[in-house]
């Protein structure tokens, strides 16, 4: 625990994401095994929608100058343009009805901005990867 409080304090935009982030890993399985179209999915729904956007803002102050990058900005931050994209879609596609379209956006969406860009993110070497294989679990990275 110790580590997660270092992280708060030295690097708190880091933390924020990292919250944001778990957050909507964890509420959007919630989201995908749970009934659709009641009340409780779309206020759950909403609040994986703030979830998502916090954590693509955040994302996009957050400079990796150990990857290829043009000023701080790596190809993981694509990820804030589809986020930026393609969570306003999937809202504006249930609102037409387009149910399918709806859950085809969503899904996708967390899987690519919030499975596959979790796995990129504890890579070892990475930040938040020492972090969590080093210094939380004592393995080497």
């Amino acid at each position: 625990m110790q580590a997660v409080q270092q992280l708060l304090e030295r690097h708190p935009l880091v933390f924020f994401h990292l919250v944001t982030a778990l957050g909507a890993l964890i509420l959007g399985s919630v989201l995908l095994m749970r009934r659709k179209g009641t009340p409780n999915h779309r206020l759950l729904g909403w609040t994986w929608v703030a979830l998502m956007t916090g954590a693509a803002v955040s994302s996009a102050f957050i400079r990796d100058y150990g990857m290829p990058n043009i000023a701080g900005v790596t190809p993981i931050h694509l990820l804030v343009l589809l986020v930026a994209w393609q969570l306003p879609r999937g809202i504006w596609l249930i609102r037409r009805g387009n149910v399918a379209g709806h859950r085809a956006t969503m899904k996708a969406l967390y899987t690519g901005a919030c499975v596959i860009a979790g796995i990129f993110t504890l890579l070892p070497g990475r930040f938040l990867g020492t972090l969590l294989w080093k210094n939380l679990l004592g393995v080497m990275a």
